[in-house]
């Protein structure tokens, strides 16, 4: 009779495992992104630095200060950091998956045979007792030979899903800068809004007493007063509506900075909020390596990837190993009687799933499937990015052309409104054309504060369209 042997049972199992496979897992490749030479639009700007520090590309002291608040105390960013904490610990496990484990066992069993069966008769008669004690403390290792790389596999993935989080950060932060400096340049725009509504209520009361001491002296009548009551009203009215607005903004300024909502400082006007530092639009390609959003999302598929590869590494046979040492014995005082009561044993186990009612089989093509779906989003994601940059460059380039054109018209305006009253004064044009001059500056100064505004919020979504980070 062959006696059997561990190790030729071990060579044995390997040899079949290796005909079988030796890297069930397939290396990851990008997928075909097909990207475009150029973008659609072509920015009007040049520099050699695409990517400019935050810090420099904004030059507003009390913007810096809110938006160092916001990447400090925002909660959202908290959470994120928790995020990356948690995967730290995933990947420290992941890291230690090809160790074996170690269990210690230590117990004392005292039992009483029946007095009829054979062990409780020999019980009495060997041992002089009616019970048998045992004393057991046990070392058990256990370790699965790794044949199919499933370690390599679970460090693959717990990398990439914690340099992924790592990137969803970056994402995070670059929205939130996004989000403050839009938020403050609109409190900037609310109050040159209210400046726009208080300057127009005093050219009015000029206009209104004006016109009231000439329907005093018979010049004219109460419908030239009315009408221009009326205009004064048109420009009081944008007050209570400005000062709404500026509180909501406030509130929802000081929660981004992760404080309760409060009056928040700011300075300057929208001109000189415009930056001064030019951006290159560079390559579509080199969004790859900018964008951590799109990063995040290439590094989800390379997690997927390697779990597809365990999907499939359950399907193969497993081999480990089970070696024990501990101390046995009957009695107390022999418990650690070294090597009286010395044990061993060594276990090797060859296991291979033979029928899992396609259990193994449909989890591998549901990976698969997970997989081909990130490798699509993946693309999307870049597809979005190259039509947010494409987006942010006409939305620059046509607030631009729109602002000169504003800045014509504005000139043209206030010298309409001049000429009405000196040939109103004069009697040779009506208080209706004075009154349109009035409302048509009025509303021309508020479209341009809302065409800086939408000047300024595309600069800085091209910024970050770009890839601009916060590093």
């Amino acid at each position: 009779m062959k006696i059997f042997n561990i190790k030729d049972f071990l060579i044995s199992g390997a040899i079949i495992s290796a005909l079988v496979s030796c890297n069930v897992g397939k290396p990851y490749t990008r997928t075909d992104l097909q990207l475009p030479e150029r973008y659609k639009e072509v920015a009007q700007v040049t520099g050699d630095t695409v990517v400019l520090p935050w810090k420099t590309f904004f030059k507003d002291s009390k913007l810096i200060g809110l938006i160092n608040k916001a990447l400090t105390r925002n909660n959202e960013v908290k959470v994120a950091l928790k995020n990356m904490e948690q995967l730290d610990l995933v990947y420290k496990q992941a890291k230690l998956s090809l160790m074996p484990t170690l269990d210690f066992n230590a117990g004392a069993n005292r039992s009483w045979a029946s007095k009829n069966s054979l062990n409780g008769s020999l019980n009495e008669q060997f041992l002089g007792t009616k019970y048998i004690d045992d004393f057991n403390a046990t070392l058990r290792l256990s370790w699965e030979v790794d044949i199919w790389g499933k370690s390599k596999m679970q460090k693959e993935a717990a990398a990439a899903e914690y340099f992924a989080q790592k990137e969803n950060l970056h994402a995070i932060k670059s929205r939130i800068v996004v989000q403050v400096a839009q938020a403050y340049y609109n409190l900037i725009a609310l109050d040159e809004q209210l400046k726009i509504a208080e300057q127009n209520i005093e050219l009015s009361n000029s206009t209104l007493k004006m016109m009231e001491l000439q329907f005093k002296a018979g010049q004219i009548n109460s419908l030239a007063v009315q009408q221009s009551e009326a205009q004064k009203k048109t420009a009081e009215l944008l007050i209570p509506l400005a000062k709404q607005n500026i509180s909501i903004q406030e509130n929802a300024l000081s929660i981004l900075c992760g404080e309760y909502p409060d009056t928040v400082e700011r300075t300057g006007n929208l001109q000189t909020m415009i930056p001064d530092n030019k951006l290159s639009d560079g390559l579509p390609a080199q969004l790859l390596s900018r964008r951590p959003d799109i990063k995040a999302a290439e590094l989800n598929v390379v997690s997927l990837n390697s779990k597809t590869g365990l999907a499939k590494a359950v399907m193969y046979p497993s081999i480990s190993l089970s070696p024990q040492i501990g101390l046995n014995s009957n009695k107390f005082n022999t418990w650690f009687d070294i090597p009286g009561s010395v044990t061993k044993a060594i276990a090797a186990n060859l296991a291979a799933p033979v029928f899992q009612k396609k259990e193994l089989r449909t989890a591998y093509e549901t990976a698969l499937i997970e997989q081909e779906k990130a490798a699509v989003q993946f693309k999307q994601s870049v597809m979005t990015a190259v039509g947010e940059v494409s987006d942010a460059m006409a939305k620059s380039k046509g607030s631009t052309e729109r602002l000169q054109l504003l800045g014509q018209r504005t000139n043209i305006l206030d010298k309409g409104i001049d000429d009405a009253l000196k040939l109103y004064k004069s009697g040779m044009a009506t208080y209706l054309e004075v009154i349109t001059a009035q409302n048509n500056k009025l509303q021309n100064d508020l479209e341009t504060i809302n065409v800086t505004l939408e000047k300024l919020n595309a600069e800085v979504e091209l910024y970050r369209a770009l890839g601009g980070g916060v590093e």
